[in-house]
């Protein structure tokens, strides 16, 4: 079990939807999540992989859809997600510049799936999704390997670590350590309970923005805490996945509103940021070889869909706090430091 204190642990409690068992997108049943960190006095960073199924995801692909807020980013997938509206391989979150070599694993490890149910792979969209690490981490090394990959996958669980791991480790959030974060609450639907779930990687935001519950503390943290002045560059990933019936597009109109989890902890989008939102639903399954001429999948009551866009909202808004107060103090390259908000919570709550 993963026992890290969150920020609910500190009494702060973002929304009013009931939280699922793990409080993680892991809620969704099926996913699984895994990483693998590289932390040496040059290099932190690392590999983190979400498993959307307990199957074969190419074999029986998901519906997903795909929204850029802001595209100064570097994922690879989104054109066929957006333009087939299906998920067809395993996610995997890195930095910027391993963006290929974890592809390239991505698809040495479905080919290999795929061998094992006689599936003759011969193309595939695999999602890498990367945030820039360099401030920490000596990003030209490229220090993430087809085995770093092959392990956060071996290592894919239900309750996972957060902060300063995987792709994590070398991330930034509000100038403070950022990374990996995740949240989930219950929406009921015809008298069941439904569960969404998100998961970031956070590495965005200026210090004197950071809001929490309301409360500006950035403001006076800037005073104290001696950082760089705010770029105007930076990124957020999130991965939002739940088991309500959604069609692709419905799946868009949901993913657009993390952007008011993001702005409530005090983002305002800049220029040089890569917000991009990757999401699925598990109640719809493709299969890969439909014999079928037409074929039959749910979707919500679209009058409904209010109390999936305020969820995602708190998910995303609490998953970014839990990727800051779960993560630790990092020394990294060239001896740059970034503090935890850990250190600095109680004064305020």
């Amino acid at each position: 079990m993963a026992k890290q204190k969150r920020i609910e642990d500190y009494g702060i409690n973002i929304g009013n939807f009931p939280r699922g068992k793990l409080n993680k997108i892991t809620d969704v049943k099926g996913i699984k999540v895994g990483h693998c960190t590289i932390d040496t006095e040059e290099n932190k960073t690392g590999v983190t992989v979400i498993l959307p199924t307990e199957g074969n995801i190419y074999e029986e692909k998901l519906i997903a859809a795909s929204y850029v807020l802001n595209g100064f980013g570097k994922t690879t997938g989104l054109i066929q997600i957006d333009e087939l509206g299906t998920l067809e391989s395993i996610i995997a979150l890195t930095n910027t510049l391993n963006v290929g070599i974890v592809h390239d694993a991505v698809v040495e490890y479905t080919i290999e799936e795929c061998k094992r149910i006689n599936i003759d792979l011969t193309t595939l969209n695999p999602v890498i999704c990367e945030c820039n690490d360099s401030y920490l981490n000596n990003i030209q090394n490229r220090a993430v390997k087809k085995e770093h990959v092959f392990k956060a996958i071996k290592n894919a669980g239900l309750d996972f670590e957060e902060g300063d791991v995987g792709a994590g480790k070398g991330m930034s959030c509000h100038q403070l350590k950022g990374g990996i974060g995740s949240a989930s609450r219950i929406v009921k639907l015809d008298g069941r309970d439904y569960t969404i779930g998100v998961l970031v990687l956070s590495n965005h935001g200026a210090l004197k923005d950071l809001t929490i519950s309301g409360k500006n503390i950035g403001k006076d943290l800037a005073e104290e805490i001696d950082v760089e002045p705010p770029r105007d560059r930076g990124s957020i990933i999130s991965i939002v996945a739940t088991d309500i019936p959604l069609t692709s597009r419905q799946l868009k109109r949901v993913l657009k509103r993390t952007s008011v989890g993001i702005a409530r902890v005090g983002s305002y989008i800049s220029h040089g940021s890569g917000e991009v939102i990757i999401g699925f639903s598990t109640a719809n399954k493709i299969k890969h070889k439909e014999n079928q001429d037409t074929i039959n999948i749910e979707a919500i009551n679209e009058e409904k869909i209010d109390e999936v866009f305020r969820a995602v909202a708190e998910c995303e808004e609490e998953a970014i706090l839990n990727s800051m107060i779960t993560a630790n103090r990092v020394v990294g390259y060239k001896g740059r430091v970034r503090e935890t908000l850990k250190d600095y919570i109680d004064r305020y709550y």
